[in-house]
């Protein structure tokens, strides 16, 4: 067992007889409802390690002590939601899971329907693919009215493929004009913009990588300014 990883003692142990918890401590007072949830403190351990962190480093990223964090993963303190919220971001998983909760079993097989038209100039987009994923799909209608004025730039990356109509994609500089059967796979981080360039406007499968976007950030959202 590394140094990092070992109990700790309870800091400024108080001499003599104990005079109780002070107001607003120990295991009580961090308790949430429904407290003392079977390996809580082993899976807060393996989390942490999983995600390569030191003690010392996730106890910094959620603002709590290392003691305190250490204190949580032997179990002898019960986080509270602010600090399972907490950690829960600092290791890239859910509360849920830090919780033991099985993640309930998501359909594989997304059925088609109608585009629901939007709130950014009419556009139309229904999902391809199953919600809570790092990668999205989205199968989108551009309407024909013009849409130039609008530029995005966003962290992640967006792949298109044109399956109707004609698809007018800027990059940066550069302008390209793409027809059922094209795609285009670019950094969202580069300024972009889509426009339909036929009358009826362009159809096509949109998939993006959310790394944190909000969807107010994507191409079928309103622009961000």
């Amino acid at each position: 067992m590394s140094r990092t990883d070992a109990p700790d003692p309870d800091p400024d142990p108080v001499p003599g007889p104990h005079p109780g918890p002070h107001p607003g401590s120990g295991p009580a007072a961090d308790a949430p409802p429904g407290a003392d949830v079977p390996r809580l403190g082993p899976r807060l351990r393996e989390e942490r390690r999983r995600s390569g962190l030191t003690l010392e480093a996730a106890a910094a990223r959620v603002g709590l002590s290392p003691a305190h964090l250490s204190r949580l993963e032997n179990g002898r303190r019960q986080p509270s939601l602010p600090v399972l919220l907490g950690l829960s971001r600092a290791y890239a998983t859910t509360v849920a899971e830090l919780l033991g909760e099985e993640p309930p079993q998501q359909d594989p097989v997304v059925r088609g329907g109608r585009p629901v038209p939007g709130r950014a100039g009419g556009w139309g987009y229904v999902r391809a693919g199953s919600p809570g994923r790092a990668m999205q799909a989205l199968r989108v209608h551009v309407p024909p009215a013009l849409q130039d004025a609008v530029v995005r730039v966003h962290p992640g990356e967006e792949w298109l493929y044109v399956t109707a109509g004609r698809l007018r994609l800027t990059l940066g500089a550069a302008e390209h004009l793409l027809d059922p059967g094209d795609a285009a796979h670019y950094d969202s981080l580069t300024p972009h913009r889509l426009a339909a360039d036929s009358p009826g406007g362009a159809e096509l499968l949109f998939v993006h990588t959310l790394l944190q976007s909000p969807l107010g950030g994507l191409c079928t959202g309103p622009a961000v300014h």
